[in-house]
């Protein structure tokens, strides 16, 4: 993950308080609202993580705990492009763990971080629901099934304009 942190803009905060404001009394609220949070600005902003305790009535390190607990939640900004390689057992007997130590060597990015250009984060994913295709990949959402090494590096150059 970077480690620059990015402000808060007040767009993004206003975004915030509208989530907390519409899901806060539900059962159960903090992970809805996390996905929530993450689905609108593409991360949850730590600056933003005692607004959301307070709004629930939790402690920072309760809210800071289910945060970093779950892989799925970034508290930095992605880059551009989001590729989550699928980890599960089916995507793993069929070369997903191969994939995806190639896929770090030719991002030049380990899992859960994000090239130095910006343009990609690596992360893994248990499941895309693609198990008799696999191994499979997501790309900004948009699964793609049989994924090999050549297929991801092409799948790489046109996500990044470069086919």
């Amino acid at each position: 993950m970077a480690v620059d942190a990015i402000p808060v803009t007040e767009q993004s905060r206003l975004s915030v308080h509208q989530v907390l404001h519409r899901r806060k009394d539900e059962p159960g609220a903090l992970l809805p609202i996390l996905h929530d949070i993450q689905d609108e600005l593409g991360f949850i902003p730590s600056d933003l993580v005692a607004d959301i305790a307070a709004a629930l009535n939790l402690s920072r390190a309760e809210v800071h705990g289910v945060i970093t607990y779950y892989h799925h939640f970034r508290s930095t900004a992605p880059g551009r492009h989001v590729v989550q390689i699928c980890r599960a057992e089916a995507c793993q007997a069929m070369g997903a763990e191969a994939l995806f130590a190639h896929a770090q060597e030719h991002l030049a990015c380990k899992a859960h971080h994000t090239t130095p250009d910006g343009s990609v984060t690596l992360e893994a994913a248990y499941c895309l629901g693609l198990c008799a295709s696999s191994p499979s990949i997501a790309i900004n959402g948009e699964v793609h099934a049989r994924v090999t090494p050549i297929k991801f590096e092409r799948l790489m150059a046109e996500a990044r304009g470069q086919a």
